[in-house]
């Protein structure tokens, strides 16, 4: 009987092929992942999304390590089962963010003041866990002098003040644990968790998901993937997304296992009539599942026609599958690509102002049955995709406000399931 993977039994696959999509001069790390599948038991369909198990980068495991004075090697035991702790570590909890309840605990643990003391830093000296950085600060006596970066909560409070300001006041919780790992909290207020309390204080290490960016019957036995690389410094450290940076960074190609799953959609899929239209809005990474759509239409040589709207910084450095798209041009698989770089002129063009522009043609397509498809932020973009449609049905189909809003959100979205989205 062949075996079923899944999130709570992965496929340990290894990854064939990472390669850099972004041009030269580019501000984006933008990367092509192909991954290697069993004969068996992990198949998938165009609109599915990857999962992958990542790990945390083993540089930010020795610094907790260092900071705390925890030997790695010591036994514990996590919802996984008992490990060393810095396996634990590494793949068990989420470390590269600190949770609300690690910070609430530290009222547990930091004692009530039981009288005033006044104190002043007079000097500082910082060195990297890694040895290539070292920096001191002296104090100048001026009573406005602080260390570059010093966190930003009242220099004058006592560590139990800060706790209590964090736990009373949501936002200010939220902005402090936004850009804080626990690293940053036991530099700040000292190790005062043992390793177990810690682990089970942590949040438990999730899978990531990324939408599919091939077709099966394009690439037999592969999964690929377009994955944004997320890279960032705060507090004087590097810092990255947990999974991206562990693809990017940790996986070695051909040699590196990373644990795998599919999770299947139910309805971003493709139309089943294949003479179908569909316009698909997939700015950045966004582009992904549309490149697997694409290659499904193509491999399924339907007669439907295929209208792609891209957007991104820069033609010179953000023009993804370059190559595949013009040939999708020539032989008719794509026929129309409308393209929004952002920063190749004064003015930022986005893809619903694009969408606007081509907003007649946009109406005549919907009217005659396309599928309409967004990928990729919610928060923005797709909002102003949606704004962008609702102005195109008043202005080229003569409804009014109230009409074209019922149209998209209730007829096409709800009742034809013509209106797809994938955003995140």
């Amino acid at each position: 009987m062949a075996t079923t993977f899944s999130a709570k039994n992965p496929y340990s696959s290894k990854i064939s092929e990472n390669r850099l999509l972004n041009g030269e001069g580019a501000t984006k790390e933008t990367r092509h992942l192909v991954f290697n599948l069993p004969d068996e038991g992990l198949e998938y369909k165009v609109g599915d999304a990857l999962g992958v198990i990542g790990e945390n980068p083993i540089q930010t495991v020795e610094a907790i390590l260092a900071c705390t004075g925890w030997d790695g090697q010591m036994q514990v035991t996590t919802h996984n089962g008992e490990k060393s702790l810095r396996q634990a570590l590494l793949t068990d909890v989420e470390i590269h963010r600190v949770n609300k309840k690690f910070i609430n605990s530290l009222l547990e643990r930091i004692p009530e003041e039981r009288g005033m003391m006044s104190a002043r830093i007079t000097s500082r000296s910082r060195s990297s866990v890694l040895g290539d950085e070292n920096n001191s600060w002296n104090w100048s006596g001026e009573s406005d002098d602080w260390p570059d970066n010093y966190p930003s909560i009242s220099q004058g409070s006592s560590p139990r003040a800060i706790v209590e300001n964090l736990t009373e006041d949501a936002e200010a919780m939220e902005n402090y644990i936004w850009s804080r790992d626990y690293i940053d909290v036991i530099e700040q207020f000292g190790a005062l968790h043992s390793p177990e309390e810690l682990l089970g204080l942590a949040d438990k290490l999730k899978p990531r998901l990324y939408s599919i960016a091939s077709s099966l019957d394009a690439h037999p036995g592969k999964v690929e993937l377009t994955v944004a690389i997320v890279r960032y410094e705060h507090h004087d450290r590097l810092r990255g997304g947990l999974c991206t940076v562990y693809m990017a960074d940790e996986v070695e190609v051909d040699k590196t296992p990373v644990r795998i799953f599919m999770s299947p959609t139910k309805s971003f899929v493709l139309p089943a009539d294949k003479s179908t239209d569909i316009i698909m809005v997939g700015p950045g990474t966004g582009i992904a599942p549309f490149r697997a759509f694409l290659e499904q239409r193509e491999f399924d040589s339907g007669d439907g026609r295929n209208w792609l709207f891209f957007g991104d910084q820069s033609e010179k450095t953000e023009y993804y599958y370059s190559e595949q798209i013009e040939s999708w041009l020539k032989n008719g698989t794509l026929h129309k690509y409308t393209t929004a770089w952002s920063r190749d002129q004064a003015e930022k063009i986005y893809v619903q102002h694009r969408m606007v522009e081509n907003g007649e043609e946009i109406w005549q397509w919907l009217s005659n049955g396309a599928y309409f498809y967004i990928c990729g932020d919610k928060t923005y973009m797709a909002k102003d995709v949606h704004k962008a449609l609702i102005q195109i049905a008043q202005d080229h189909g003569g409804l009014s406000l109230e009409d074209a809003t019922h149209y998209f959100e209730k007829i096409m979205m709800r009742e034809e399931k013509r209106y797809l989205r994938d955003v995140y």
